[in-house]
C-alpha cells in the first residue's frame, strides 16, 4: 500500500518537531507541513524561545535572533535534509529557511529531485 500524502506530511511534521526539541530544547506550538510537487514545505508556529521574545523588542535583538537562527540552520542543515530524504525517498536538491520576528514563524522549504506529490495518494 502507498504511503498517503496526509499521512506522510504527518510524519514529517513528527520529524520536524523532534528534531527542534532536540536542537533548541522546546518545539513549536504548531507545526504544518506540505507537499507540493516537487516541494516540501514547512511552516512553523510559536518558535521563539521566552529570552527571543524579549531581544526581538529591539532592533538590534531582531537581528540578533535572525543571525542565530540562520547560524543554527546552517549547523544542522545537513541533518534535516537527510532527514527529509529519508522521509521522502527524494533527493533533497535545495533547502530555504526563515524567520519572522514578528510573527515567531519560521518557514522551512526543500526542493525535491522528483514531484513527490505524483507519487503518492491522496
Amino acid at each position: 500500500m502507498k504511503t498517503t500524502k496526509r499521512r506522510l506530511e504527518a510524519e514529517l511534521s513528527e520529524a520536524f518537531i523532534k528534531m527542534q526539541r532536540e536542537l533548541i530544547g522546546r518545539g513549536p506550538q504548531e507545526t504544518r507541513t506540505y507537499i507540493l510537487e516537487d516541494m516540501v514545505i514547512a511552516r512553523f508556529k510559536g518558535v521563539l524561545t521566552v529570552e527571543e521574545k524579549h531581544l526581538v523588542e529591539h532592533d538590534k535583538g531582531r537581528v540578533l535572533v535572525k543571525q542565530m537562527r540562520q547560524v543554527l540552520r546552517e549547523m544542522y542543515s545537513q541533518n534535516i535534509e537527510e532527514m527529509v530524504e529519508q522521509h521522502t525517498g527524494c533527493k533533497v536538491l535545495s533547502s530555504h529557511s526563515d524567520i519572522s520576528t514578528k510573527t515567531g514563524e519560521r518557514m522551512e522549504v526543500f526542493v525535491l529531485d522528483k514531484n513527490l506529490e505524483k507519487q503518492l495518494e491522496n
